[in-house]
């Protein structure tokens, strides 16, 4: 799905775009603050990065970092969440980062 939205096949409501990754509203938020940032190399899991992928994962972070203060909630906090496979709540086998925020969150376990 997610290669979808990026070819423009399926919309998305992008918030930022680069050569590395992309970053669009989810289309069901668990917060009020709610975006998806995705590679855009497709893996499914952690454990499909290489080597030559590890510099991705870091670029992904600093865009949420950046996306989060866009959205006004880099001072208040944010949460970056990656769920890995379904026990974890992972809804699409495309790797991808969760940034959530604008409300008080509950504690996680």
């Amino acid at each position: 799905m997610f290669c979808a939205i990026l070819a423009g096949d399926i919309p998305g409501d992008f918030v930022h775009r680069d050569g590395t990754c992309f970053v669009i509203r989810d289309i069901a938020p668990a917060a009020p603050v709610h975006l998806l940032v995705i590679p855009n190399e497709h893996f499914e899991h952690l454990e499909n990065l290489t080597p030559d992928s590890e510099a991705m994962l870091g670029h992904m972070a600093s865009v949420a970092r950046g996306a989060a203060a866009a959205e006004g909630i880099d001072r208040s906090g944010y949460r970056l969440v990656i769920n890995q496979r379904g026990d974890a709540g992972q809804m699409v086998d495309h790797l991808h980062m969760h940034v959530l925020g604008g409300a008080r969150l509950g504690a996680m376990a």
